[in-house]
């Protein structure tokens, strides 16, 4: 394996390379291209969020992450059809997390709820109908950003230009790594094999009234960062049950650990320091290979942003608070939901 291929494996995949060594030496080589590969690519995001923030406003970084998210993922997962009705699948795809979080936002809770779930089952059956692929974890993770870190006025004008820039960026990507495959499958077929009888399709339907519906109840109770109870019940919605139950176990804990390491950081660490606990968790993520892990980590640079909003006492308490909500929810939801399209599928035959 050469050092390229080396760099392209994922945090699991590079950690089994380095158990598997049988020699001292060849274990440093791997250990070390691995800690290597961490800092380039811990460099390349904060490059690409930080000249976002530059070029387009700090309100428009989190669009340099979602950029990085899709162009990221979309180098090795596809959609599972023609490449050219794939491009158009993304092109839309890129028009709704655009257009669709804006859109949410301004209006009332009625609104939001309605433009969520149209937008939601637009992405899942767009872009989520090879569910190997879990391509639901970047789509709907960067809606919900996008949502959660809403702008307005000259900032969203920003925004539109850095969308338009990290959509044609994606495709490039995309059509660059993809254009070799041949898939007989059109984008119509998408379409046309939604169906309720279908197991793919239930889930996409859970999927989306499971996330909406929280948030919606977390707008109704008044409860800030709604998104991040969407996120957490996006992460538990997942299309095999027993992976859904896991990760709620591994979900709630991680990040009470990880609000606990942040408060010891907080207190621990000179003030001047504060700005790169965001990047002490993307480091952590980097080199967990675990869903509980990445949870922990994920709540330093969550965490980072809230406490200028909510104060530290309430920045904490509301990421456990809402992603205990968003777990538990999406777990009781997705028997509930079950129940009901198990129902439906029977009227229906």
């Amino acid at each position: 394996m050469t050092v390229y291929q080396e760099l392209q494996l994922n945090q699991a995949g590079s950690k089994a390379l380095i158990r598997s060594c049988t020699n001292r030496k060849d274990k440093m080589r791997h250990t070390a291209i691995y800690l290597f590969k961490i800092c380039l690519t811990m460099a390349f995001c904060m490059a690409v969020v930080i000249g976002f923030s530059k070029i387009f406003g700090n309100g428009n970084s989190i669009v340099g992450v979602v950029v990085l998210l899709c162009v990221m993922a979309f180098r090795f997962a596809d959609f599972g059809i023609r490449t050219p009705h794939a491009m158009g699948a993304l092109t839309l795809m890129f028009a709704i997390l655009t257009f669709g979080p804006r859109l949410a936002n301004a209006g009332g809770l009625v609104q939001e709820f309605l433009v969520n779930t149209v937008c939601i089952l637009l992405l899942m059956v767009l872009g989520c109908h090879n569910v190997v692929m879990f391509n639901h974890s970047t789509l709907l993770l960067c809606y919900l950003l996008l949502y959660g870190y809403d702008v307005t006025g000259d900032l969203y004008i920003q925004r539109l230009i850095a969308m338009g820039i990290g959509a044609a960026a994606t495709l490039i990507v995309y059509y660059r790594n993809h254009r070799k495959k041949v898939y007989k499958r059109s984008l119509g077929d998408i379409f046309k094999e939604f169906d309720i009888h279908s197991l793919r399709t239930r889930w996409q339907i859970t999927m989306v009234f499971g996330v909406t519906t929280a948030m919606l109840i977390a707008g109704l109770l008044h409860v800030p960062r709604r998104m991040w109870i969407g996120i957490a019940a996006m992460s538990i919605l997942v299309p095999f049950h027993e992976d859904a139950k896991k990760r709620a176990k591994s979900r709630v804990p991680g990040n009470i650990v990880g609000c606990f390491i942040f408060l010891a950081l907080y207190y621990l660490l000179p003030p001047s320091i504060y700005n790169y606990v965001g990047v002490i968790g993307g480091i952590g993520v980097g080199l967990s290979a675990t869903y509980g892990c990445q949870a922990v980590f994920n709540t330093f640079g969550a965490l980072s942003i809230a406490v200028g909003i909510l104060g530290l006492p309430g920045a904490v308490f509301f990421r456990i608070f809402n992603n205990f909500f968003g777990a538990v929810y999406g777990v009781l939801f997705e028997r509930g939901f079950g129940r009901v399209l198990d129902r439906m599928s029977c009227n229906g035959q």
